[in-house]
């Protein structure tokens, strides 16, 4: 037997107000243009344009009530196609010309070049599929990773063509020629051997390409850990100039040859969410113009209902509809109340952050920078932690030094003898700094680079050094020696 039982609770829930402001505040500016776009495209009650006159606000009227006018059709209206500032392409003056995009010059890509090559080395029709299969398999870096016997399983079910994994080595050595060097390789070894060899069928008797291709060839493994004594002994190289030589040839080979192929490549451009300009130490800072778009709710929408007011609310079906027009109303006035509350948000959290790192952006110097956390932010302009993510993780300002994601002026504390605290970021420079400064023929170890590191006064411990050398991309001392 079910028993029913009353239990009272509380909970949040977020409005679809707060929900659209969420997602419209973590946009970045690049990005903007296509969401107020979209808007603009869905939500008729909306348009583009500075509002020159405030909109009548409308009475709450009663749902139960229906109505008819003479003054105002809805149906009529809602059937007008050329309805002025209906249209989504905007007041009924849209023009072809303005949606033309600018002629873009298409590049072949690194398929079409492999197979434009393939008519010169003559194959017949079974031959040119099956090369077309292999060369279809090749990444976007220039490599095969599919192993052959899959190819072989794809060509049966997809070509049906029989083949074998000779026959698939054949081509595939034959593709190996192509260029760019060291395409359709499978593994970094063979892919730096087929330019080597290239190298070697150009320059004859070269030695120090000879010895390259005998150190990846045997001592792969020992390249690749920088244990050249073990190289000297293995190939009984006596010359230590040599060796060297043969190892600037290996390190100028290109190890991603897909990467050079003339594709179509779409330029990323950072547009900056902040605008800041130093004048005698007084800041000025604006927000990028494309985060205040100028929206309005259309008038004649407002019209509607001043109408509607006025008539005698008894057509059911104009209810229906003029409920269809106060949705989109609402949605409009929500929309521009959420575009206005997100350039309020962007301009607190920056003000807060120069305030924080007024040194900084004095003078642009690294070592300024202060301890800063997310939520040194948010109790200063009184917000949640999660808000001042959402804006320092996609936003970026434009200073005199140059265009700075907000997350850079982020960083943790690190304690110094004089019982100060300073930014990670500063110790990071410094590491770097004494990284580069070392003698490569015998690298700095993580224990030296923390002694060194304290005897400059910073209370750092060996693994925290080795935390930030992995964040710098800075590998260990053994894969930093040179000859």
């Amino acid at each position: 037997m079910q028993k029913l039982s009353l239990n009272q609770s509380l909970s949040q829930k977020l409005s679809p107000q707060q929900i659209q402001f969420i997602k419209l505040l973590q946009v970045p500016t690049a990005e903007l243009d296509t969401r107020v776009e979209e808007e603009l495209e869905i939500n008729p009650a909306l348009e583009e344009g500075r509002e020159e006159e405030p909109v009548q606000e409308k009475e709450e009227f009663d749902d139960a009530e229906v109505s008819s006018t003479e003054d105002l059709n809805v149906e009529d209206y809602l059937g007008d196609d050329d309805y002025s500032g209906y249209k989504m392409q905007g007041d009924g003056n849209y023009s072809d010309e303005e949606d033309r995009e600018m002629p873009v010059a298409m590049q072949a890509s690194l398929n079409d070049q492999l197979e434009a090559q393939l008519g010169f080395i003559g194959l017949d029709e079974r031959q040119e599929t099956i090369a077309k299969q292999l060369i279809g398999s090749i990444e976007t870096d220039g490599y095969i990773r599919r192993e052959l016997d899959s190819i072989v399983n794809d060509l049966a079910f997809a070509q049906n063509i029989e083949s074998d994994i000779e026959e698939l080595e054949e081509l595939l050595s034959q593709i190996q020629r192509f260029d760019p060097p060291g395409i359709a390789a499978r593994s970094l070894q063979e892919c730096l051997l087929i330019q080597l060899e290239r190298k070697a069928d150009d320059i004859e008797d070269d030695p120090s390409i000879t010895t390259a291709i005998k150190i990846l060839s045997f001592c792969f493994d020992e390249f690749t850990k920088k244990h050249y004594d073990k190289i000297i002994k293995k190939l009984n190289i006596e010359n230590d100039d040599l060796l060297k030589e043969a190892v600037n040839a290996i390190t100028k080979l290109n190890p991603k040859p897909g990467s050079i192929s003339g594709g179509l490549v779409k330029t990323q451009y950072l547009i900056p969410d902040f605008l800041m300009t130093n004048n005698d130490g007084e800041f000025d800072l604006t927000l990028n113009s494309r985060n205040a778009p100028e929206l309005r709710v259309s008038q004649s929408y407002s019209e509607m209902f001043s109408a509607y007011d006025k008539s005698d609310k008894k057509d059911k079906k104009l209810k229906e509809t003029v409920s269809f027009v106060k949705q989109k109303l609402d949605a409009a006035k929500w929309f521009i109340d959420a575009i206005k509350q997100r350039q309020n948000t962007l301009l607190r959290t920056m003000e807060s952050i120069l305030k924080f790192q007024y040194e900084f952006f004095l003078e642009g110097d690294e070592t300024k920078l202060r301890p800063m956390i997310l939520k040194d932010i948010a109790n200063e302009i009184q917000m949640d932690i999660s808000t001042v993510s959402r804006v320092a993780n996609s936003k970026s300002i434009q200073t005199d030094f140059g265009i700075f994601p907000l997350k850079y002026f982020f960083s943790e504390g690190i304690s110094t003898v004089s019982g100060e605290d300073v930014s990670s970021r500063e110790v990071k420079n410094v590491l770097a700094e004494m990284i580069s400064k070392e003698d490569k023929k015998k690298p700095l170890s993580d224990d030296k680079l923390e002694k060194s590191l304290k005897a400059r006064g910073y209370n750092i411990a060996r693994r925290t050094v080795a935390k930030y050398r992995e964040q710098l991309n800075i590998p260990v001392a053994r894969l930093r020696k040179e000859l």
